[in-house]
């Protein structure tokens, strides 16, 4: 179990925004936010800001800086300092650690091509691991470990797991099963990075994080992190999945939308409270422009189930 803990020293039950720095947050982004804000809210959870930087090629402060500024603009507050998983490395290398204890790591020297093509086999789930390297000889893995070293590369670490599914439950899918495969732990390559499963499912577990409100395009990632909980023997979390914005076009929002973050939407004139009026409008609450007064109508239950399509000349 990665960094185990008593009742007696055990973190209140909290809620979270984790959002990846390696942009301006759009108006899904600020809308998922409120949501997990509010539920943590209304439910006398704490609630945590986590910057989700483990994918280091992609992610820097600054992005994180101008990220918790609009967030904190919207109105919206945390408890404790921010976290950030940079700090984390650590505690990553500690689960790994456990779980190569317990014989279910190893070494995969695959690269996506490879990967990409053996996944078009008839028996392989649609962009799940084949499990080429799960099984390989002693004698191939020191070939291909050199191979990889003489290219300056590392091979990744996979979960070596003995489930092809799991089930979860969330508030507003109910209960869902997906897939497993054997699941990056830490990516290979030139610069290895801890990978996303592995660190959100620590980190929760750190944090005494209980409530995960996140868009529900990661739906299909809930039960490859539940079942890594599982392994590590941490608690499970509960999921609530929240319908996307989408664009005029019926697509995920995204910047050919236009004027779709907080600081371009405010460039082009629009106020604070008539963002979060927005937002709340699009939950259901017209009329309310504050996150304060979101809080006082927010009922998790009564969120809508069906994606939201934003256009930019809506008010």
């Amino acid at each position: 179990m990665a960094e185990p803990s008593t009742s007696a020293d055990a973190p209140a039950p909290a809620g979270r925004y984790a959002p990846s720095p390696s942009g301006d947050l759009h108006l899904g982004n600020l809308r998922t936010a409120a949501i997990a804000w509010a539920a943590a809210r209304t439910t006398g959870r704490r609630f945590l800001m986590r910057v989700e930087d483990v994918d280091t090629q992609r992610s820097s402060l600054e992005s994180a800086e101008r990220q918790l500024e609009d967030l904190a603009a919207l109105g919206l507050d945390w408890d404790g300092e921010v976290a950030y998983q940079h700090d984390r490395f650590g505690a990553y290398g500690s689960a790994l650690e456990s779980l190569r204890a317990a014989g279910r790591v190893y070494e995969c020297y695959c690269s996506r091509r490879e990967i990409r093509e053996a996944s078009r086999a008839p028996h392989v789930v649609p962009g799940h691991y084949p499990g080429t390297c799960r099984s390989i000889s002693d004698a191939a893995r020191i070939t291909r470990r050199a191979e990889l070293a003489a290219e300056g590369r590392t091979p990744a670490l996979r979960l070596r797991t003995d489930t092809e599914t799991w089930r979860v439950h969330d508030a507003l899918a109910g209960d869902y099963t997906g897939e497993v495969d054997d699941m990056v732990l830490r990516r290979g390559g030139q610069q290895p990075d801890w990978a996303y499963n592995l660190a959100v499912v620590v980190d929760d577990a750190w944090q005494g994080v209980d409530q995960v409100v996140r868009g529900d395009d990661l739906l299909a990632s809930a039960p490859r992190q539940a079942y890594l909980a599982h392994l590590l023997g941490l608690p499970e979390v509960e999921y609530v999945h929240v319908p996307l914005v989408l664009g005029p076009d019926g697509k995920r929002l995204a910047k050919r939308d236009g004027a779709v973050t907080l600081r371009e939407m405010r460039a082009a004139g629009r106020t604070v409270p008539e963002i979060v009026g927005l937002i709340c409008a699009s939950l259901g609450h017209p009329g309310v422009d504050s996150l304060a007064g979101l809080a006082e109508v927010f009922d998790l239950g009564e969120l809508p189930r069906e994606p939201w399509t934003w256009t930019p000349d809506e008010s």
